[in-house]
C-alpha cells in the first residue's frame, strides 16, 4: 500500500451495539413507536462513527426532529393519495368495469414512481447529513429523474426475462454516483454494464435450473422437479449474494473522486457465512428468549391464580385464567419477538456486514483530499419521510 493510500478500519463492538439497540428499541415500544426516529439517529451515529477511513471516523449529523417532520409530511401526502385518488379510481373502476380490480392495479402502478422517488430522497438526506474530515457529502436533486429512469430500466429488465439485470444495476448506480459529491469534488462512475455480466452468471444459472423444474412439473416428473428446484434454489441463492458482492466490488473499483480512487475487496463466501450463521444465531437467541419468558410466565400465572400444573400439550391454563392475563402474556411474547429480532439482527448480521465491507475498502491517491473544499449545507429538512412511510430505502 502506497503512503498516500488509506485503509478503512472498523471500531464497532457487538456488546456496545447490543446495549444501544436494546435500550432504544425498548423506548420505541414504550412510546408506541414515537421514539423510532431517535433510535434510528442514535444507531446511525454509532455505525458511522465506527467506520474510519485512514483512522478518521465518519460523522452523522442528522436530527430526529427532521425525520419526524419528514414522516408527518409524507403521511399527509399519502393520506391524500389513498383517500382521494384511490376513491376516484374506485369510482371509475366500478362505473366502467363493474369491479374494483382495475382500481387496485392502477393504484399500485401509481405508487411505484413514489417508491423510487422516496429511495433517492432518502439517499440525498443521508449523504447531506454525513461528514468526514469535517467535509460534507451531498447528492444533487434528481429524485423524479431517478424515478422514471428506474421504471424504464425495470421494464427493460422484465421484458428481457432478467437477462439485462446488470444493465439496470450499472445505469442506476451511475445516475446516483455522478450526482454525488464530497465537498466540492464530484464522484464519477466509470466502467460499463458488461463488466457486471460475469458476476451475474451464477444467479442466472440457478434461475434457469428453476425454470427447468417448472418444465418438469408440467411433465409430472416429481423427482426431477424436487431435484431441479432444490439445486436451482441453492445455486440462485448463492448466485444472488455472489452478484451483489461482486457488482459492489466492480462498481466501487471503477468509481473516482477527482484523482482519488477506491479498491474494494469484499468476499462472497464471507458475506454468505455472515448471513447464514448470523440469522442462525438470531433464531437461537429468539428461541432462548421465548423459553425464558414462557417459563417465567407459567410460574407467575400458576402461582398467582392457583391453576396447578400447566398442560404443555393442550397449551391451556384452564377456564379460570382471566382474559387480561392471557392478553398480557400474548403482548409480552409478541413484543419480545419484535424487539429480539431487531436487536439480534443488528448484532449478528448488520454489524458483521458493516465490518467486512469497511475493512476490505482502501482509498488510493488520498493526497487529492487536500484540494477539496467545503460544500454548502443542503437545507433538506424532509429527511427520509417518504421512505419511512413506505418502508423503503430508510434502513440503517
Amino acid at each position: 500500500m502506497a503512503l498516500s493510500d488509506l485503509q478503512t478500519d472498523y471500531a464497532g463492538s457487538k456488546g456496545r451495539l447490543f446495549r444501544l439497540a436494546t435500550w432504544t428499541s425498548l423506548l420505541t415500544v414504550v412510546t408506541l413507536g414515537f421514539y423510532r426516529f431517535w433510535m434510528k439517529t442514535r444507531l446511525r451515529r454509532y455505525y458511522w462513527s465506527a467506520i474510519r477511513p485512514g483512522g478518521q471516523p465518519l460523522e452523522y449529523v442528522g436530527q430526529p426532529l427532521e425525520k419526524l417532520l419528514g414522516f408527518l409530511i409524507a403521511v399527509a401526502f399519502l393520506a391524500f393519495y389513498i383517500g382521494i385518488v384511490n376513491l376516484i379510481l374506485m369510482f371509475l373502476s366500478f362505473s366502467l368495469f363493474q369491479g374494483n380490480f382495475v382500481a387496485y392495479v392502477l393504484s399500485f402502478i401509481g405508487v411505484i414512481p413514489i417508491l423510487f422517488f422516496a429511495r433517492y430522497r432518502a439517499r440525498r438526506y443521508i449523504l447531506a447529513r454525513t461528514r468526514w474530515r469535517g467535509l460534507r457529502f451531498g447528492l444533487e436533486q434528481g429524485a423524479w429523474g431517478y424515478s422514471w429512469r428506474a421504471i424504464v430500466h425495470w421494464l427493460i429488465t422484465i421484458c428481457s426475462v432478467g437477462l439485462l439485470w446488470p444493465r439496470m444495476t450499472f445505469w442506476l448506480e451511475k445516475y446516483r454516483t455522478d450526482r454525488t459529491f464530497f465537498g466540492t469534488e464530484s464522484f464519477e462512475q466509470g466502467g460499463n454494464w458488461k463488466m457486471l455480466y460475469r458476476p451475474y452468471l451464477p444467479f442466472l444459472t440457478g434461475m434457469i435450473i428453476i425454470a427447468m423444474a417448472a418444465v418438469f412439473a408440467f411433465q409430472e416428473n416429481i423427482t426431477a422437479v424436487l431435484v431441479a428446484a432444490g439445486f436451482g434454489i441453492t445455486i440462485s441463492s448463492y448466485g444472488l449474494a455472489h452478484y451483489n458482492v461482486h457488482s459492489f466490488r466492480k462498481l466501487t473499483n471503477t468509481k473516482s473522486l477527482g484523482s482519488i480512487g477506491f479498491v474494494a475487496r469484499p468476499r462472497p463466501w464471507r458475506v454468505v457465512r455472515i448471513y447464514c450463521f448470523g440469522y442462525a444465531l438470531v433464531c437461537l437467541g429468539l428461541m432462548l428468549l421465548m423459553g425464558i419468558i414462557f417459563g417465567v410466565a407459567i410460574a407467575l400465572i400458576t402461582s398467582t391464580f392457583g391453576l396447578g400444573d400447566f398442560d404443555i400439550e393442550l397449551l391451556n391454563f384452564g377456564p379460570d385464567l382471566p382474559f387480561w392475563a392471557s392478553t398480557v402474556l400474548a403482548a409480552v411474547l409478541y413484543f419480545s419477538i419484535f424487539l429480539g429480532w431487531g436487536v439480534l439482527r443488528q448484532v449478528f448480521v448488520t454489524l458483521p456486514l458493516a465490518r467486512h465491507y469497511s475493512e476490505t475498502l482502501e482509498i488510493t491517491g488520498a493526497s487529492g483530499f487536500a484540494s477539496i473544499g467545503q460544500r454548502a449545507r443542503d437545507e433538506f429538512t424532509e429527511a427520509e419521510g417518504f421512505a419511512e412511510a413506505l418502508d423503503v430505502g430508510a434502513a440503517i
